[in-house]
């Protein structure tokens, strides 16, 4: 059986920093950045990308649907 890996890319710009991304991430991906965009919010990040795993919990549970994860086989 094949191993999937993950990767997410956010949308910096539309996302507003509510941070239930980075607490519905089981293996500790993503991260809020110190920087903001220019709404002023700190944006989630994949802060360790090496970890992903595409379970895609990240962009069930985001409320303004930046997330998108991408999976491939390894």
């Amino acid at each position: 059986m094949a191993k999937i890996k993950g990767s997410i890319v956010v949308e910096v710009e539309r996302c507003k920093g509510c941070e239930i991304c980075m607490v519905s991430c089981s293996t500790g991906t993503i991260a809020m950045a110190r920087e903001v965009n220019s709404k002023g919010y700190h944006y989630a990040y994949p802060a360790n990308p090496e970890l992903c795993i595409g379970c895609a919990n990240c962009a069930i549970v985001c409320p303004d649907g930046v997330i998108t994860v991408y999976k491939t086989k390894v």
